[in-house]
């Protein structure tokens, strides 16, 4: 790539799970890493108006904004909501350049002509370079720059599909020269992280290990991701039978029985001398940075808590309860189980405990 872009302007779409967008975070330090001095703007297409990841992803450090443009005018399980109209869409779209003036204008979603015709746009509008990825015949015709297929991608690096989701990013990026490289995702806690920590972490003992535990996967399509409740109370018996430490348990507030239904499992297998705290309803996702930081380890099902531990560089055990490929993270600082025993579950935590006393 010739030109040193001042101005990027990234066009995103797919999924606005906080663990999906939060991925990304390892391009934009790519892109930064290579032109320090670049502002980056996320533009991303949702279909969920108001939906908590945007308050996360606005705070990003990395990001110098990021704009949340609905198209559908209701939540996708509204049985009355309709698309917004492109005209509409892109009428919301031309006021971020105008605002922004991208030099580059970059789509990252490698299927649907939206995003294609969006950057095609915007690149006429701020009369910018645009890159895309030709996933179709015809697609290329849309950008100045073009990358190859995902499996064209995948196959280069020796990968298979479907990749982890981190990875998806990083398709548009090899065509301007830009690779992975094992860069990891990242974010920092945020403002109400800290405001929390000073309200909430005089109610455990600092002079044990904290373990953070997300159950979590608490909506209809999550629940086959969430362990047992009679296994996992066993885990933590054996674990914590070993290694005295405090327990906070996090989540939303609908998921305040579940872990309740966890806290009455785990004392009914015999008397603990351990402080349980139930946060569940007491953060945002702003805020649960705060939570996630104040432990020495966090535990958590495949959900958003277990990428933004993974993203804060947190010792942190996920439980799979199935291979998920897509959701893999390979960094030292992160163990990944698949229905483990009580064995490999409380060798795991305690190798991470030991990491987390070298930090």
């Amino acid at each position: 790539m010739k030109q040193t872009p001042t101005s990027i302007l990234m066009i995103k779409s797919h999924s606005l799970g906080v663990g999906d967008l939060l991925r990304s975070s390892a391009a934009w330090r790519v892109l930064k890493n290579r032109w320090p001095q670049v502002h980056l703007h996320l533009v991303f297409l949702s279909k969920h108006p108001g939906y908590p990841t945007e308050a996360l992803i606005q705070q990003h450090p990395l990001l110098n904004s990021a704009h949340f443009i609905t198209v559908r005018d209701k939540d996708p399980s509204h049985v009355e909501g309709t698309k917004v109209a492109f005209h509409s869409v892109w009428r919301s779209v031309r006021k971020v350049v105008q605002t922004v003036q991208p030099d580059t204008v970059i789509d990252f979603e490698p299927h649907g002509i939206k995003t294609s015709a969006l950057t095609w746009l915007a690149g006429k509008a701020a009369n910018a370079a645009t890159w895309g990825i030709a996933q179709f015949p015809l697609r290329s015709l849309f950008y100045q720059h073009s990358a190859p297929r995902m499996l064209d991608y995948a196959q280069s690096l020796g990968l298979n599909l479907p990749m982890d989701y981190t990875h998806r990013d990083f398709v548009v990026l090899a065509a301007m020269g830009l690779h992975r490289e094992g860069t990891p995702i990242e974010m920092e806690v945020a403002a109400e992280g800290r405001a929390w920590q000073a309200l909430h972490t005089h109610r455990w003992n600092h002079n044990l290990p904290t373990i953070g535990l997300n159950i979590g996967c608490g909506t209809p399509d999550a629940m086959a991701k969430r362990p047992d409740l009679n296994h996992l109370a066993q885990c933590f018996h054996q674990l914590l039978s070993n290694r005295a430490a405090n327990l906070i348990l996090s989540g939303a507030p609908f998921e305040k029985d579940v872990n309740q239904d966890f806290i009455g499992r785990f004392n009914a297998l015999g008397p603990h001398d351990i402080n349980i705290i139930d946060a569940a309803g007491d953060t945002t996702l702003s805020s649960s940075t705060g939570l996630i930081d104040a432990c020495d380890v966090f535990v958590s099902t495949d959900s958003g808590p277990y990428h933004m531990a993974v993203a804060l560089k947190k010792p942190s055990l996920v439980w799979f309860t199935y291979p998920e490929v897509t959701s893999f993270h390979d960094h030292p600082w992160c163990q990944r189980l698949i229905q483990p025993t009580a064995d490999e579950f409380t060798s795991a935590m305690l190798a991470l405990l030991a990491l987390s006393q070298t930090r």
